[in-house]
């Protein structure tokens, strides 16, 4: 069984280090702004860490269970992050998220949801089941617009993408794209991107999974489309390849303070790479996780350095 993250972090001295021993918030000073990048077709701007919720937030939608994802989500977007992103086959995902986002969310403050870029997808093939899909995410989610919904894992993308753009044009949606999760996608992914107008791709991506690199990630950057990244930490094998083993001290050359934050500033280190979005299901994790988006990324050099690194491992 691969080790959990705390135990990667805690065997190598490298808990985030806003947290005392007990567990409970250090004082410390405000930290940076998030670095942002910007969706090509329009221009907007995202923080470029956001929050996955496959398995994470598939739980009970009752009070104790929901209570340490929504001090997660509060903490995400008290640091800066928006981009959240779900689907209605993570199990209760939706439900659970659509209660965190509520209006009573944060008692005093109003809703989460007008400061969350919201994604969801649609995974269901034909025109009425898939828009039947979306109509039970509108309502699952608690929200009369959703930020982007993309077809999911290439499903019937010819009739999904048909109800996704009318649903662009009445308003209800901002943006439209397609996901894929394994790179045997990848040659129906590329063949995809050359023939429709999408404003987004998601895409598997990680230290040790770097195949997207060779014709999807510059494909992307060529066709103008933003580029999710799912499993940045190649769903707990990096974790398990570096553990007991302490950071390089050369990581300090691109501001990088914990193993999360080496996997994840690789990933941003490709510039067609907009936002990967890591599982956080606890508040720490969102901490040392965004701590990736500030100071420094990696160069050329250092990405092929950190390569070598995982590689020799």
């Amino acid at each position: 069984m691969p080790p959990s993250r705390r135990a990667v972090l805690a065997g190598a001295g490298l808990l985030p280090l806003s947290l005392s021993r007990f567990g409970t918030p250090a004082v410390a000073a405000e930290p940076a702004a998030l670095l942002r990048r910007p969706i090509p077709s329009t221009g907007e701007t995202l923080p470029v860490i956001g929050i996955g919720t496959s398995r994470r937030y598939e739980v009970e939608p009752t009070a104790e269970a929901i209570a340490p994802l929504r001090e997660a989500v509060q903490r995400f977007v008290a640091l800066g992050g928006s981009v959240i992103d779900t689907a209605p086959s993570y199990g209760t995902a939706e439900d659970v998220l659509g209660l965190i986002l509520a209006p009573d969310g944060i008692p005093g403050q109003g809703s989460l949801r007008e400061k969350v870029f919201l994604c969801s997808k649609v995974g269901t093939p034909g025109r009425e089941a898939g828009a039947a899909e979306i109509a039970r995410s509108f309502k699952r989610l608690n929200t009369g617009m959703i930020d982007l919904i993309a077809v999911h894992n290439l499903i019937d993308p010819s009739a999904n993408l048909a109800t996704l753009r009318e649903l662009k044009a009445q308003k209800k949606i901002r943006y439209v794209g397609v996901t894929v999760w394994r790179d045997s996608q990848f040659g129906d992914l590329e063949a995809l991107m050359k023939r429709e107008t999408l404003d987004v791709i998601q895409v598997n991506y990680a230290l040790d999974d770097r195949r997207a690199a060779e014709r999807i990630l510059p494909l992307a950057a060529e066709r103008g489309m933003a580029v999710m990244v799912n499993v940045p930490f190649g769903r707990d094998r990096l974790f398990k390849a570096v553990q007991g083993r302490a950071l390089p001290a050369w990581t300090a050359e691109f501001d990088c303070a914990t193993w999360p934050q080496f996997f994840l500033k690789y990933v941003l280190g490709h510039a067609a790479v907009t936002c990967p979005i890591p599982g956080m299901a606890k508040a720490a994790y969102v901490e040392d996780n965004l701590g990736a988006a500030r100071g420094r990324l990696p160069d050329a050099a250092q990405r092929t350095r950190m390569e070598a690194f995982v590689d020799a491992l």
